[in-house]
């Protein structure tokens, strides 16, 4: 008797849903505020897809996302990124209202997915299958939601790694929910995403479903976006009548007037294979000079700035990407500060990603991108190379601006060009120990001198081995003087031994100009390097940014260890207000 009752009840299920998903006469069709929900969230959805894998792409070890890679988007990638997530707030707040307006909350519900255990047509089944797969949307949604706002706040590591994971889940989620659709009702079924009608009026539907939704969902992604700028962290520049002694150590007790902001940094090479440094900035001034003081994560001190290393047939590089101009083995670390008028995400959108983002202009040689502005405006930035010129008390003083036009020999590819990414005018301190190294070079290089006294030279180095992951001496430098070398020749080069170490840079004079209107200390200690830095607060060409009280800049900082191009970032602009 319960078989037979139990099998009764199956029944009636089964006669209901056969009801409820009976056609129309006609091909299929759907109401018109369920297709337009449907194609915003699926082109949002595509488009923070594949946003978020080029970003994924640009990664040193992503086999999949490297494989993509050619028919991903190029360009600015981060700003459409971040909004097409924002767009996923407004269309998810506007579905589940528009569900709810609409009467259509039965659409979706679990409970049809008790046929899959009961005697029914497969149509049936494969409708049972689709609800499960709404469901699993739903859930991924809110999970890359989650991660992925997580990665905005500046958390890296398993959140990144997370995040990516289910980008791929949902690149695969496409393809199963068109090949359910398909399954359940054929082409039809597919087709009528493109067939609208008007929603069917009943006791349910409350008036104009699609336009209050609409409504809700603009307020909730308007909430969203105002919430972030909200939060944004403020660096205020107070004013001191005592300038603070410059010692690496924010050892003056002026600093102590200085409220501090943390940057989370993430995504960035080596930094014990996390990814991350936390950074904490200070800044004053005095109203002639600014002073800005970084705290940073940093594992090891480097300054092995590709060093070359004589083997049986000539010097040869230490770092096997140098020829790429992506060295992320032996090189020096760096700090990267930039200051723009310009809010936007990325840098003040001044990051393109792709293995031709500027056509017409050469291919950036790491297949990365570049940096340059599409608005004709200039970016400041402060880079701190610890061994050109870095450990000497000297800040490069460099500018982000329009693609320039490339010289001749960036054209024929026998010199790195950089996109909008330069030099101020001036001179700078540093040359590099060895010739140009082409994409594809292997063999020896052509080194540019050598030194004097090349024990005195190796000396100098101070205690190392060549694990890249380890610390240098912290009374060891890797660069050589001008002074101290002589430039190359056989009779030279055959007085040293095969195995011998040198570095990678040449120091010779001194910095000048726009260039050198950057001056710093720096010191390493236990996992950190600090850095204090100096500037007139009034620029000095168009390249620089004037700190002006109630004239606001916003700033983004970036950490190298000892990795050329694949920095630790943030993506949120930090405000810069100066006191009067």
């Amino acid at each position: 008797m319960k078989n037979d009752t139990a099998r009764t009840n199956a029944d009636a299920l089964t006669e209901r849903s056969l009801a409820q998903t009976k056609p129309h006469d006609g091909p299929p069709r759907t109401d018109v505020g369920t297709i337009t929900l449907h194609w915003a969230t699926a082109l949002a959805f595509v488009v923070s897809l594949v946003t978020g894998l080029r970003i994924a792409a640009d990664a040193l070890h992503a086999p999949f996302s490297k494989w993509l890679a050619p028919v991903l988007p190029q360009g600015e990638i981060f700003s459409w990124h971040l909004l097409a997530g924002l767009a996923v707030f407004f269309c998810v707040a506007a579905y589940v209202a528009y569900l709810a307006r609409s009467g259509l909350v039965e659409r979706n519900s679990p409970k049809k997915t008790r046929i899959l255990a009961m005697r029914a047509p497969a149509r049936l089944k494969w409708g049972a299958v689709n609800v499960i797969l709404h469901w699993f949307v739903y859930a991924l949604v809110i999970f890359l939601t989650v991660t992925g706002v997580m990665m905005y706040l500046g958390y890296g590591g398993w959140w990144a790694y997370l995040h990516s994971t289910a980008a791929f889940v949902g690149l695969v989620y496409i393809f199963a929910h068109i090949a359910a659709h398909f399954l359940y009702g054929g082409w039809l079924q597919i087709f009528r995403l493109f067939r609208p009608e008007p929603l069917a009026i009943t006791k349910a539907v409350r008036p104009r479903p699609l336009l209050v939704a609409a409504a809700i969902g603009v307020a909730v992604a308007c909430g969203v976006a105002g919430l972030d700028w909200a939060t944004r962290d403020t660096l205020v520049i107070a004013r001191v009548s005592d300038a603070p002694k410059l010692d690496g150590a924010m050892g003056d007790p002026a600093w102590s007037r200085a409220r501090p902001v943390v940057i989370r940094t993430q995504q960035g090479a080596n930094l014990d294979g996390s990814g991350e440094s936390r950074v904490e900035v200070r800044a004053l001034h005095d109203g002639q000079k600014i002073y800005f003081a970084f705290r940073w994560d940093d594992p090891t001190r480097s300054l092995r700035r590709i060093p070359i290393i004589k083997k049986e047939d000539g010097w040869h590089v230490l770092d096997e990407r140098t020829g790429l101009q992506d060295a992320v083995d032996f090189y020096e670390d760096k700090l990267s500060v930039i200051f723009s008028d310009n809010p936007s995400l990325g840098g003040a959108g001044a990051t393109s990603l792709g293995v031709n983002p500027l056509p017409g202009k050469p291919m950036p040689l790491n297949g990365r991108g570049f940096h340059f502005t599409t608005d004709g405006s200039y970016i400041d930035m402060w880079q701190w190379k610890a061994s050109r010129g870095g450990m000497l008390g000297r800040v490069d003083s460099q500018y982000i601006g329009p693609p320039y036009a490339p010289t001749l020999d960036e054209q024929n590819y026998d010199a790195r060009y950089q996109g909008g990414y330069w030099n101020k005018p001036g001179r700078t301190l540093y040359s590099y120990n060895f010739k140009f190294i082409h994409k594809n070079d292997k063999g020896p290089v052509a080194v540019q001198r050598l030194p004097k006294d090349w024990k005195a030279q190796v000396a100098a180095l101070g205690k190392f081995d060549l694990d890249p992951n380890s610390s240098d001496d912290e009374n060891g430098r890797w660069y050589m003087f001008d002074r101290e070398s002589e430039p190359y020749t056989p009779e030279a080069d055959a007085r040293i031994p095969v195995g011998t170490i040198l570095p990678g840079v040449i120091i010779a004079g001194d910095n000048d100009g726009e260039r050198a209107n950057v001056t710093g200390v720096s010191k390493w200690s236990n996992g950190h390097w600090t850095l204090e830095l100096t500037r007139n607060m009034k620029s000095d060409g168009r390249y620089d940014k004037a700190f002006v009280p109630g004239r606001d800049l916003y700033m983004w900082v970036a950490v190298f260890d000892h990795t050329q191009t694949r920095h630790a970032s943030h993506n949120r602009p930090v405000l810069v207000v100066t006191q009067k």
